[in-house]
């Protein structure tokens, strides 16, 4: 990996999406531009090229000129790595808030007979994520959603949860899973959709990732940020049958879902701008 990938990587580890990131990279790299030449050094459209610059001006890594035409230039490094910190704080701050509210609502409920108690488990590694997650798609009848990074579909391909995940469909249940795709990506989404999955693309998703089956038990990312797709990589998520949770992340899901665009449009879009020119 070339230290300009090194450095896109790390910047997408404070929350940029990858096209953020290595729009960014370039502005800090040979100064202010306007979207016309940005657009042609990155190889995209100069439509899309606004969505990025408006999206990095909102997470204050960018600022625009007031004169016309606009040209944008690149916050210095230290501004905008605090003003994403910032962010991931605000978020922070706000998943507590519905940590307590989950809490209350849980409190509201009545009380279950003890062999209805829910049940928390945390998982430490790639091997006890798939152990877990195998069994319980195995016995699901109904419906799987899924939010997964890049990494995830790359663990369902090798560790064949997309086999059981295609028996699935078989018995007539249904997937649904949403992700960011970027190009390199293709193979893998591709690999789902053709297993039947319905899967669309959320651009620069950071949120919670979950597997949800059968609107009961679920599996959440507590810290998936791993360096090796592998059994023995370490990767912590929770396991649960809590209703309550599985009642939370079926209502997330159905908002990013319609916030999502089929990811047979996204892949097309993909294709028709090639490879990034890091790929070339």
């Amino acid at each position: 990996m070339s230290s300009e990938d090194e450095f896109i990587r790390h910047l997408m580890g404070f929350g940029l999406t990858e096209k953020e990131a290595q729009c960014y990279f370039h502005l800090l790299k040979y100064g202010p531009k306007t979207p016309s030449p940005l657009a042609k050094a990155l190889h995209t459209y100069r439509e899309d090229m606004h969505r990025t610059l408006t999206s990095l001006i909102d997470k204050g890594v960018v600022r625009p000129s007031v004169d016309s035409p606009t040209i944008y230039a690149a916050v210095e490094l230290e501004t905008a790595l605090e003003s994403a910190l910032r962010k991931h704080e605000s978020e922070l701050h706000e998943m507590e808030q519905r940590k307590r509210e989950l809490e209350e609502l849980s409190r509201q409920q009545r009380f279950r007979a003890a062999d209805e108690v829910s049940t928390f488990k945390v998982l430490k590694t790639i091997k006890e994520i798939v152990g877990a997650a195998i069994p319980i798609i195995l016995h699901s009848n109904e419906e799987f959603l899924w939010i997964a990074p890049k990494e995830g579909l790359q663990l369902a391909s090798m560790f064949g949860v997309n086999s059981v995940v295609q028996e699935l469909a078989q018995r007539g249940g249904k997937t649904r899973g949403i992700t960011d795709i970027t190009y390199p990506m293709i193979p893998l989404v591709q690999e789902v959709l053709d297993i039947g999955e319905e899967v669309r693309h959320f651009d620069g998703y950071r949120g919670l990732f979950y597997g949800l089956f059968d609107k009961k038990y679920c599996i959440s990312a507590i810290n998936i940020d791993v360096k090796h797709v592998r059994l023995d990589e370490p990767a912590t998520m929770l396991y649960t049958d809590d209703p309550v949770y599985a009642r939370y992340l079926v209502a997330n899901f159905e908002i990013l879902w319609q916030q999502s665009v089929p990811a047979e449009e996204r892949i097309q879009e993909l294709l028709k701008q090639g490879p990034p020119q890091a790929d070339q």
